[in-house]
């Protein structure tokens, strides 16, 4: 299988093998007006099998929420096919617009102009709480 290489644009490499499909969603990456390649099941070394994004356009990829679905992903932005800047993707500390509390006692459940906030209480689940009610965030998806 041949992907053609892109002059500028993103690539999301090292994604964790199946999670590639929950990234594209996530980012919304269906509503661009460009070429996106999804390569799933990708031989890797390191990893065994990785999936990798391919973004063919500037485009401003929200890093809060690669780190929530798939920490340790990293993004290379690509200017006149050379790679000009490579990010390594940690959990994010805040998470701001990315999910939405479902504690229905929450006063984002009825003030729906508040912001949709949780703060990592613990990196080893990782576990993210909501700041406004402290209830836990629910995933579907383990990111050990």
């Amino acid at each position: 299988m041949k992907i053609d290489a892109i002059k500028d644009g993103i690539v999301i490499d090292h994604i964790t093998a199946g999670r590639g499909m929950t990234l594209y969603n996530y980012l919304g990456l269906d509503a661009l007006d460009c070429t996106v390649a999804l390569i799933k099941n990708v031989s890797s070394s390191k990893m065994g099998k990785k999936d990798i994004i391919k973004i063919d356009a500037d485009f401003g990829v929200d890093t809060d929420v690669l780190g929530y679905v798939d920490p340790g992903v990293t993004v290379n932005v690509i200017k006149n096919g050379e790679i000009v800047e490579k990010k390594k993707i940690e959990l994010p500390e805040i998470l701001n617009g990315v999910i939405r509390c479902k504690n229905p006692r929450c006063i984002t459940s009825t003030e729906h102009s508040l912001p949709q906030r949780f703060r990592l209480t613990d990196p080893s689940g990782p576990v993210y709480r909501c700041v406004w009610c402290e209830a836990r965030a629910k995933t579907d998806f383990d990111n050990k």
